[in-house]
């Protein structure tokens, strides 16, 4: 098979970390050589041809070919099967409204999160259930390093060069999730944003790092909510104070469970997030958002003691499920100026 990647020859495993440490091209850790057979072994998992261009990864706009994602992937550690999560993840990323040229290169701890539905959840075992942001799993480990290396290698998001983020978080590492469909009393992700139960999507988010929501004590879905909402409506997060931002709550089971055998849809936790996850005008005024920033443009109003949400619309707070047992959820924040997008995933190989 003929590349058009550059090729270079190094035999030992330490002098190639070496030489793409030196040249900013890893994440900081040590990679797998990217070597020619690993790199067609990889493409193996699609049946998309290597030159193929899936779009630009700013600031820096390189292409992000097939064979570019594959060699990314080799680097990450991926299995082949994990090369369609991939390349579904790049589409997505690289659509407009996601606006990876701001996720990229702000000052903002901002990271793309993935979701991941469907049958190829289990088919490749993502993670989904306990620990489901931390470590363990080599397909939730190694598909989000895989993103995040895109973002450096083609977007030249290096740190303190293209990527400015004043303090970045553990997800820009990696930031790959699956929802618990099993526990999910409602339709999963994918299903509400259009697609059928059989099929798999990917959802990518550009989010602040998890906090936790935690509530031991009550079997309510509005008292529950309530701490949510509290945990949600902080004055220094961006969607305090930025126009076309987006929510995601990620509801444990246990949570998830409460709120749904007392007859609450998920939309029914869109709008109560929506009603109560809110700042007093008088609160925005004191520490300057409605003057510096874009929230005025949201809602025009001028009584002090109004409470202006978070989000747009009640459409605009993404509910996923998943985690493990235990009364805890999860509450991000989005960069403010990002739109979530959902893609197809084609399994075919």
């Amino acid at each position: 098979m003929t590349f058009d990647s550059e090729t270079i020859s190094i035999d030992d495993f330490e002098d190639v970390n070496d030489y793409l440490y030196r040249r900013e091209m890893t994440d900081g850790l040590p990679v797998v050589p990217p070597t020619a057979e690993r790199v067609e072994r990889m493409l193996e998992g699609t049946s998309r041809e290597p030159d193929e261009e899936l779009g630009t990864i700013p600031p820096k706009y390189g292409v992000a070919t097939v064979e570019k994602i594959a060699i990314n992937a080799v680097m990450a550690g991926c299995e082949s099967a994990y090369m369609p999560v991939l390349i579904a993840a790049v589409e997505a990323m690289t659509k407009e409204e996601f606006n990876l040229y701001g996720v990229n290169a702000t000052t903002h701890p901002v990271a793309p999160m993935l979701v991941v539905n469907g049958p190829i959840v289990e088919e490749i075992n993502l993670n989904y259930g306990y620990n489901v942001f931390g470590q363990g799993y080599r397909a939730n480990a190694t598909i989000g390093r895989t993103v995040r290396l895109l973002l450096v290698n083609l977007g030249g998001g290096t740190p303190g060069d293209m990527d400015r983020a004043t303090h970045g978080h553990p997800g820009k590492y990696s930031f790959c999730i699956a929802e618990n469909e099993k526990k999910n009393p409602w339709d999963p992700l994918h299903v509400q944003r259009g697609f059928g139960e059989d099929e798999s999507a990917v959802t990518i988010m550009g989010v602040e790092a998890p906090h936790e929501i935690n509530d031991h004590v009550n079997e309510k879905p509005a008292e529950l909510l309530t701490i949510a909402a509290d945990v949600f409506a902080t004055v220094g997060n961006n969607n305090s104070h930025h126009t076309h931002g987006e929510i995601c709550i990620v509801l444990g089971p246990e949570h998830a469970d409460t709120i749904a055998r007392n007859d609450w849809s998920r939309e029914d936790v869109q709008w109560f997030l929506y009603d109560n996850a809110r700042n007093e005008l008088e609160t925005l005024r004191t520490v300057g958002t409605t003057d510096n920033y874009t929230w005025h443009h949201r809602f025009e109003v001028e009584n002090d003691d109004a409470r202006i949400p978070l989000v747009e619309t009640p459409e605009d707070v993404t509910v996923v499920v998943a985690g493990g047992a235990g009364k805890h959820s999860m509450a991000l924040h989005s960069f403010g100026e990002t739109r979530s997008v959902t893609v197809g995933i084609d399994e075919e190989v």
